[in-house]
This record gives C-alpha cells, structure tokens and sequence, in this order.
C-alpha cells in the first residue's frame, strides 16, 4: 500500500485527485504495474488508476485476465472500476479508505455480491486507512481554498 500511496501523492502535481493502485504478482510479492488517476490528464473519464494499472499488465502480457495477481488501490473502487477488476479476474484486491459516496465493493452497490458479477474477488479493506483517507481529505481542503 505504500507504493499505492506513492502513486497517490504523485497525482496532486497533476492536479488530479490522488488515487493511486499497484498490480502485485501474487506468488512473488513483485510490483508488475503502478499507476495514478489521470483522467484531467489524458481527457479520459476511465483513466482511473485502477483502470490504468490493468490496461498496462493485460496489454503487456497480452491477456485479459490476470488471475495470479493482487491489486492495491487506496480508495475503494467505483462500481466502472469494481467491475473491471472482476473482468480481469484478480485474486485479491487490497483497498485503503472506503468510499461511502462513491465506492462500488464495500459502499454503494456493493457489485461482488451480485450474481451478475461472475468473478469476486478477495477483498482486505482498511489497509492504512487513515494515511490513504488523509491525502484525499487534504487535496479537497486546498481545493476548497482555491474557489
């Protein structure tokens, strides 16, 4: 999770909302993919760091799925972003802060409970919360400032 926090902290230079997520090789522990937000940055609205990091190792690897690693996100998934895990079949998926406004795993419509949804994913949640909370909570104080 602290290199998920690395990528966080890079966004906020980028001026995009500091999300960051790293694709983990399950048997190894190896860093494979690392990505933070950059829908300002690409024009993109699905340039999510989730997004991101399993369009870079599926398009690396040529597959679609990735069974045999984890992902480490520090904000609860979106219900687009939920969904595209499930796709991609990760094992685990290892999330920070939760997100009651806009979360699709443990918040909202909770998707892994859905039969529609084939593929669930583990999920650990709370995995530094406070520190993952905490840089969300900062880039939206400065942000208020600024209007």
């Amino acid at each position: 999770m602290h290199s998920a926090l690395e990528e966080a902290n890079s966004c906020i230079a980028r001026d995009e909302v500091p999300i960051g997520a790293v694709l983990v090789e399950r048997d190894t522990g190896k860093i494979v993919a690392q990505a933070g937000n950059r829908t300002r940055e690409l024009a993109d609205p699905t340039a999510h760091a989730e997004m991101l990091v399993i369009r870079q190792h599926c398009e690396k690897l040529g597959v679609q799925r990735l069974p045999e690693y984890d992902l480490y996100v520090t904000l609860e998934p979106c219900p687009m972003c939920a969904a595209a895990i499930s796709y991609a079949r990760i094992n685990t998926l290892y999330i920070g802060a939760s997100d009651p406004k806009s979360g699709g795993v443990i918040s909202g419509p909770c998707l892994y409970e859905h039969s529609q949804l084939h593929h669930k994913p583990q999920v650990v949640s709370d995995l530094m919360s406070d520190e993952c909370g905490q840089i969300l909570t900062e880039f939206f104080k400065k942000k208020r400032k600024l209007r």
